[in-house]
């Protein structure tokens, strides 16, 4: 926090739960204490499953703020942001756009996109707000920085919604580590 200059950071996160390290708890319970003396005002988790969410809970009695995850249309991992919703916690989406290529050239997004006079980014983007979904697209670009804003004003209708939703491809459609199984020691 000397490096940042600041006393009080707005959101800390684990970014990992790395299951077979089996530390997560232990690193829940120091943001926690974190959170308590003021240090951090949200404390929030980044990959991490239905089952390590509730084992936290469980241990501390503290729901997280936020679970940050791979969410895209090709892996929507709708049953973990309904388990999220449950807890009253944000999912919020690493890798929006699916890091392009294949998903913003597919003819279900392009379809959407003509229909609305928008760019494959947008509809993505819609797409992620119409679900619930917190989204920040990366972006060094001005122009597109300015576009993936225009996204908020564009209002998809359920059959969108539902036609984009079927590009889900499971555990196919990851781009990233399975959180499930994965440690970065």
């Amino acid at each position: 926090m000397d490096r940042l200059g600041l006393d009080t950071l707005d959101l800390y996160l684990i970014h990992w739960e790395q299951p077979r390290q089996d530390k997560y708890v232990d690193s829940w319970k120091a943001l926690i204490e974190l959170q308590k003396r003021g240090r951090v005002k949200s404390i929030g988790v980044s990959n991490f499953t239905p089952e390590g969410l509730q084992r936290i809970i469980d241990e501390t009695g503290v729901v997280p703020a936020i679970n940050q995850v791979e969410l895209h249309p090709f892996f929507n991992q709708l049953e973990l942001r309904d388990f999220n919703a449950s807890k009253g916690i944000l999912t919020q989406a690493w890798s929006p756009l699916g890091q392009g290529g294949e998903l913003l050239a597919n003819s279900v997004i392009a379809e959407v996109a003509a229909k609305h006079g928008a760019s494959p980014a947008q509809v993505v983007i819609a797409w992620h707000l119409a679900t619930g979904n917190v989204v920040i697209p990366k972006s060094v670009t001005e122009s597109r920085i300015q576009e993936n804003f225009a996204a908020l004003g564009l209002i998809l209708d359920a059959a969108d919604i539902e036609a984009i939703n079927g590009l889900d491809r499971g555990n196919e459609g990851r781009i990233g580590p399975d959180p499930a199984v994965s440690d970065f020691a």
